[in-house]
């Protein structure tokens, strides 16, 4: 049980990179005080949990009502999370979290950016998704059901103190700093990517035999 919970809090902690979201939400609220920050922050983890909790309790159930199979969500997941992972490493974060420039000018002018588009699609986005309802299928017992349900949880407390910490961790790592940061997160998302696309499609052959 401590192994599965070890492993997917390190799969979604770095496919989620709260710390690579952190230029993206300073430049989305340069004009916030400090309250407004608290605020946001603590309202987007909250939605961030709900996003996810709603997607892996409900994995199954997607999965059926679209008529797909399991294999599939695996290996198109496996795929958004390798490109994901190579926009790390090239330095463009946001663009492969669907934040553009339109998206940052609308977010500047909303009173509210806790639901869109800081928890979803910047932190929660396909990558995290298709992990979940992956992980909903693959883990059905109580006991590990519970263990995911309590690292999705403890993922939206790292988002909160993340968030919170945003001016002091922008001031710490600087620029610098946070590219390297983001591509080495790169790199292992890019890694988790390529290992779903081989597991699925192994598991795939492996039915069709």
């Amino acid at each position: 049980m401590l192994d599965l919970f070890i492993a997917t809090l390190a799969s979604l902690f770095t496919i989620v990179n709260p710390i690579g979201a952190v230029p993206v939400y300073l430049a989305m609220t340069p004009h916030y005080s400090e309250e407004d920050r608290r605020r946001t922050a603590h309202q987007t983890s909250i939605w961030f949990a709900c996003i996810l909790l709603a997607f892996f309790l409900g994995g199954k159930i997607i999965l059926a009502f679209f008529g797909l199979d399991v294999h599939a969500i695996r290996i198109a997941g496996g795929i958004v999370i390798m490109l994901s992972g190579y926009g790390l490493l090239s330095g463009q974060f946001a663009r492969t979290r669907a934040i553009d420039n339109k998206v940052k000018k609308e977010a500047l002018e909303k009173e509210d950016i806790s639901f869109t588009p800081l928890a979803m699609p910047l932190l929660s986005g396909p990558g995290s998704i298709s992990l979940l309802i992956n992980w909903a299928t693959e883990y059905s017992e109580p006991g590990s059901q519970l263990i995911i349900i309590s690292v999705i949880l403890l993922n939206a407390v790292i988002v909160l103190l993340v968030l919170r910490s945003a001016p002091w961790l922008g001031r710490l790592l600087g620029a610098s700093g946070m590219s390297a940061l983001s591509r080495i997160m790169g790199f292992l998302v890019m890694a988790i990517g390529v290992q779903s696309i081989i597991t699925g499609i192994v598991l795939q052959v492996q039915d069709l035999l």
